[in-house]
């Protein structure tokens, strides 16, 4: 009696831990298959994008290879950006350059070089033709593309304010005749003061004061003479650029001024061009 007593104690105990490793394996079954599940999503999901960004790499350059395949190579890559530039556009570029002096064609080395020279001619005869670079208070500094027209604070603004006076209209009216002749220009607009500290109720230091400046000639330059606001940027320089030393009223009054930088947009410009053919 007592053997089998013993013998059904060790089946109860056997049972027993058999179904715990069965309850545990079991749980664990369910863990796997739960991981496994969440694995083929997730493969899924990453296939599906990648058949997405596949199929945007082979229009690429389907585009890519359709462009060099034009016929007899109507294109051709224009700088770092790959744009385009057509044998039109270029047949104007080329009209334009035989006006450029001789010294300067000899220089352009790529056919960027080149668009950059017919741009700076063109803005150039803009700026001879609207007499802008007469006046002793204006200075006008054309490098390369790169327009510099820096103009007397005693022609836009009335000491110590960032409100225009009634003789700024006729400079500006000069300025956005050269900005709205060539759509692909974009303006910055400076505003400089001298070193002298200025504190008032509107305007809190010389920061304020240049920015001020800068953004009141954007802002009539907008409303008033049709220039574009996308094509306008309004910065304020304060005291740290001057042109001298601050140690003169003569030389105060040559740091004290709006410096309006002109700078052609090469792409719209070549965009423009094609648009046009």
């Amino acid at each position: 009696m007592k053997k089998i007593s013993i013998l059904l104690l060790a089946i109860i105990v056997s049972s027993c831990v058999s179904k715990k490793k069965y309850v545990a394996l079991e749980q664990e079954n369910g863990e796997i298959k739960s991981e496994l599940q969440k694995t083929r999503v997730a493969k899924e999901d990453l296939e599906a994008k990648f058949d997405i960004i596949q199929a945007r790499v082979d229009e690429y350059n389907s585009k890519i290879i359709s462009l060099k395949e034009d016929s007899d190579s109507k294109y051709e890559v224009v700088g770092d950006n790959a744009a385009f530039m057509s044998n039109d556009s270029k047949k104007v570029m080329r009209e334009t350059l035989t006006k450029v002096d001789a010294n300067k064609l000899n220089k352009a080395k790529t056919l960027k070089d080149s668009m950059n020279l017919a741009i700076a001619y063109n803005l150039g005869k803009t700026i001879r033709a609207s007499n802008m670079n007469e006046d002793e208070d204006i200075a006008v500094d054309i490098n390369e593309t790169v327009v510099m027209i820096s103009i007397a604070d005693n022609m836009l603004f009335n000491t110590g304010s960032y409100q225009l006076s009634s003789k700024a209209d006729h400079i500006l009216q000069k300025l956005a005749d050269v900005i709205n002749s060539e759509p692909s220009l974009e303006v910055m607009v400076e505003g400089h003061t001298d070193s002298r500290t200025i504190s008032t109720t509107n305007i809190s230091d010389n920061w304020d004061l240049s920015v001020l400046r800068a953004t009141s000639v954007v802002r009539k330059l907008q409303e008033k003479f049709a220039v574009s606001p996308d094509k306008m940027i309004a910065a304020g320089r304060s005291s740290y650029q001057p042109l001298v030393e601050n140690d003169s009223k003569d030389n105060m009054s040559k740091n004290r001024r709006t410096r309006i930088v002109i700078l052609p947009n090469i792409d719209k410009f070549f965009a423009l061009m094609a648009s046009t053919n």
